[in-house]
């Protein structure tokens, strides 16, 4: 539910990040990083007709996805380096028996210990879980279900529906209660509705993924496959009443606010009182329905599900959730679905690896502050920071010299401009893990009080002011995002270093690479959702209609152009899904080659390094950033449910409608990066 929109295409999962090299026992800081490899490019391909296979088309050749990933690229180079360093961190945590119990070192420690412990992982089997399947089993009526439903949401199983407690997009000074769509364990409602061979395929391997999970639950295997019909049954039907993810992309529609009263006269058969009741979440007068046909569908099941068919949803949404922290049967189970099936991926990775990923998901904040104090330095800290005042001033300018806006419009974002709150590297203020428990009994126990601490920090927040302080990702992730209820940019020093940030590069790198990704997520703040919100980070509308309708005419441009690319087969990006993000890389790399000029000017600029001038290293360092390749079986999720382009179509498309790139490398009619000025979007 929480709105958070990121950069990165490849953060479907935690990665972690270094900072300046290895700190030398002299204070050095270790070899010096590459800036552009000129081996990394092939040149039998012309700029001017494939710029990001001319940039990275050797490195794709030279390096093969490992058996154990997706998808290879430069976001997995540097989350390979750190891992290595986490793994330090973590294995001398585990090893310290004279850590102070409560420490964050201990809780990191044992978790982590807990985790790799195969030998207990196997004996223990599905025992930690017993009581959890009893409360299920003990289900006898429809107020004990409710009651089970948010002990489920509390521990982290998303059953039935979704819910949040976050800032009112409208009131963004307060906070409020936010129920929308889910209870579905596919990636998106698409897989339950749609019909094509692939899809159905899919759907097969589900089912029979379920019955797989009854089975190492005990079922006989006859029941299991009869278990498994039910809840694919009751999931096809929840996902039919939700929204498409193109629909979600429209922030008004989903909000919908109801008084308490509303809420229990609207959907009668769900007892939300007793709901909120049983979490703890008081003091409730209104809440947000994200989508009310959802809640209208949802409602009518409460009573056409018979009780055993609900604990039988209830039971696999306990076991889906958890299985990756059990024994090696239900993992692998659990991991030839999710893994290979879904996402094509041939051999799961190793268990330190996988707990190390678990253990930062769980207590970021310990983990994050560990390895800053280990690894940060301030300098990177510092001239990003330098790097964003000349971002924002270079918006300006254009903000300004928008010809397709009026003053008032102009004002009101400009507005917008001077408000956004910007935060670097790690919080100013860390989590307080002390009223969670973390011990060595068992690790999806562990991991259950880690969620119910998560869950009860968030509950906290009603009735209280909002934290600006917060943040929506931990200090080692690399990766950025702009909170449009906040309006605020968010950089985790993870994402502060080479190839997107090298203190060692020349100027023209780090604006084509870090430049952007902060022009990027400064854009976020007006694409065609973020434009919604005013300067204060409330949902209200701060356009004339004449600018939002030539707003729109500019959009729609980018939405045609993504829409023509094929990613693979026949499946050509949803222009609509992913206009959001690419308005932002568009905005993006053209602030940021303006930002770089500005700071060029009366400087000795060298005429070329490695070959390519001040102008042509920008474009590079842009398109090396987005270097990679996936597996086709991720390559279709991604383009079916990921709200980001594909990363060669983000290496290219942008560049293609701005005539910048087309003067620093002399793109003419006739070559393939070629679009006619007429179809060209130029937008901030």
């Amino acid at each position: 539910m929480k709105k958070i929109i990121t950069i990165s295409v490849l953060a479907s999962a935690v990665i972690f990040a270094s900072f300046g090299g290895d700190p030398k026992k002299d204070g050095s800081k270790g070899p010096k990083a590459e800036v552009i490899n000129l081996n990394n490019f092939d040149k039998s391909v012309k700029p001017v007709d494939d710029f990001y296979q001319f940039v990275n088309g050797s490195w794709i050749k030279n390096n093969p996805i490992p058996q154990e990933e997706s998808r290879w690229g430069s976001f997995n180079e540097i989350e390979k380096q750190n891992k290595a360093k986490l793994k330090i961190i973590l294995e001398a945590a585990s090893k310290n028996k004279a850590a102070v119990l409560g420490s964050n070192e201990q809780k990191i420690g044992d978790f982590y210990s807990v985790a790799n412990d195969s030998v207990k992982l196997n004996k223990d089997g599905i025992s930690p879980l017993k009581a959890e399947f009893a409360e299920i089993e003990n289900i006898k009526t429809t107020d004990d279900l409710i009651k089970s439903i948010a002990h489920l949401h509390a521990i982290g199983v998303g059953a039935m529906f979704g819910g949040y407690i976050g800032q009112d997009p409208k009131i963004s000074n307060e906070i409020i209660t936010q129920l929308g769509q889910g209870g579905i364990s596919l990636p998106d409602r698409d897989y339950y509705t749609n019909t094509d061979e692939r899809t159905l395929g899919i759907q097969k391997a589900y089912i029979k993924h379920i019955a797989n999970m009854f089975v190492l639950l005990g079922d006989q295997p006859a029941l299991a496959e009869k278990n498994a019909k039910v809840v694919y049954d009751i999931e096809t039907n929840l996902a039919k009443a939700s929204m498409t993810k193109i629909e979600m992309r429209d922030p008004e529609k989903q909000y919908n606010k109801k008084t308490i009263k509303e809420l229990a006269e609207l959907f009668p058969n769900f007892n939300w009182s007793l709901y909120f009741d049983a979490n703890g979440i008081k003091g409730v007068n209104d809440v947000i329905v994200a989508q009310p046909d959802f809640f209208v569908a949802l409602n009518s099941a409460i009573k056409s599900v018979s009780i055993n068919d609900w604990k039988i949803y209830l039971r696999w949404g306990l076991i889906d959730q958890t299985a990756s922290k059990l024994s090696d049967n239900f993992v692998l189970e659990h991991f030839n679905f999710y893994g290979k099936t879904l996402l094509g991926i041939p051999a799961l990775k190793p268990r330190w690896k996988r707990s190390l990923e678990a253990t930062d998901a769980s207590l970021g904040d310990a983990l994050g502050q560990v390895f800053v104090e280990k690894y940060f330095t301030q300098e990177s800290k510092k001239r990003v920071g330098e790097m964003v005042k000349n971002l924002i001033a270079a918006y300006r300018v254009r903000i300004d010299s928008r010809d397709w806006m009026n003053a008032e419009t102009k004002k009101a974002a400009n507005l917008k401009l001077d408000k956004i709150m910007l935060k670097l590297g790690y919080p100013d203020k860390w989590k307080d893990y002390s009223t969670l428990d973390i011990k060595r009994d068992s690790y999806v126990q562990n991991y259950l009080r880690a969620n119910v601490y998560s869950y009860r920090e968030m509950v906290a927040k009603l009735g209280k002011p909002v934290d600006r302080t917060e943040w929506g990702m931990t200090p080692p992730t690399i990766n950025a995002y702009y909170n449009p209820s906040m309006n605020e940019i968010v950089f985790p020093a993870g994402i502060m270093q080479p190839i997107f940030f090298n203190p060692d590069a020349d100027d023209a790198v780090n604006y084509g690479a870090m430049g952007a990704i902060i022009g990027h997520e400064l854009t976020h703040g007006f694409d065609d959702e973020g434009a919604q919100f005013d300067a204060d980070g409330n949902l209200k509308n701060w356009w004339t209609e004449a600018d939002k309708a030539n707003f729109k005419k500019k959009t729609d441009m980018l939405v045609k152009q993504f829409n023509g690319y094929i990613a693979i087969d026949s499946m050509h990006v949803r222009g609509e899904l992913t206009l959001g993000e690419n308005i932002a890389d568009l905005g993006g790399l053209t602030i940021s080659y303006y930002a770089l000029k500005k700071s060029m000017e009366g400087k000795p600029v060298p005429a070329k390094i490695d070959g390519f001038t001040a102008e042509q290293r920008f474009f590079i360092a842009w398109a090396q950033g987005w270097r990679g390749t996936m597996r086709p079986e991720f390559l279709k999720n991604m383009v079916q449910t990921n709200p980001h382009s594909p990363g060669n179509f983000r290496g290219n498309g942008p560049m293609s409608n701005m005539q910048e790139f087309y003067d620093a490398f002399g793109v003419k009619e006739g070559d393939k990066m070629y679009r006619p000025k007429v179809e060209r979007a130029e937008i901030w």
